[in-house]
């Protein structure tokens, strides 16, 4: 197990959209010695997902948007079939949730269970991802969604849970939450 870490140096290579930071550090190692390293870490804060669905309906709420890095990476349209989520700004993930619940897909929901909380990409990201599920109702529908129109184009997707999951099987679902989402689904047979 390493041991402690001292940092040296910290610099911020940009602040645009996020804050994106270089760090030069020593880090003890398992013999007891220490190495200087030097990484790059993105900084964007932490954020909330959530699964919806509906038992009776066997059905679960998706937004489709475009995401520019899976543009660059190849996706060809860069659109991206995802479960809701938003960064947490200045809210605890619960109250951030059910915010991007309303805002995103146009449901109200009254109920909200944290199932866990995970890095989704350490070795660069520093965000702590806080996952959801709800349950929903079509009476808990209060507006279109979207998401916040001056900065977001959603669309909001209600799809068979089995089709959503064949999706995955067949590739067309590839985000990481999401696909986590549904497994946690099916794994506890919420559908």
């Amino acid at each position: 197990m390493h041991g402690p870490v001292k940092i040296l140096k910290t610099e911020i290579l940009s602040d645009n959209w996020y804050v994106l930071k270089k760090v030069t550090y020593d880090l003890q190692q398992k013999d007891g010695t220490w190495k200087t390293h030097s990484r790059e870490a993105y900084d964007r804060g932490n954020g909330a997902t959530i699964l919806l669905y509906n038992k009776a309906l066997g059905t679960v709420i998706l937004t489709r948007q475009f995401r520019l890095p899976t543009y660059i990476n190849g996706n060809a349209t860069g659109m991206m079939i995802e479960a809701c989520a938003g960064l947490l700004d200045k809210d605890n993930a619960e109250d951030c949730i059910r915010r991007e619940t309303e805002e995103e897909t146009g449901y109200q929901i009254s109920e909200v269970r944290k199932v866990m909380e995970v890095y989704m990409s350490p070795g660069s990201v520093t965000e702590i991802l806080y996952f959801f599920v709800a349950a929903y109702t079509k009476d808990m529908k209060v507006h279109q969604g979207g998401g916040v129109a001056e900065e977001e184009d959603i669309e909001v997707l209600e799809l068979p849970f089995e089709k959503a999951w064949q999706m995955v099987e067949k590739g067309e679902i590839k985000d990481g939450k999401t696909i986590m989402l549904l497994q946690y689904a099916k794994i506890h047979q919420l559908l």
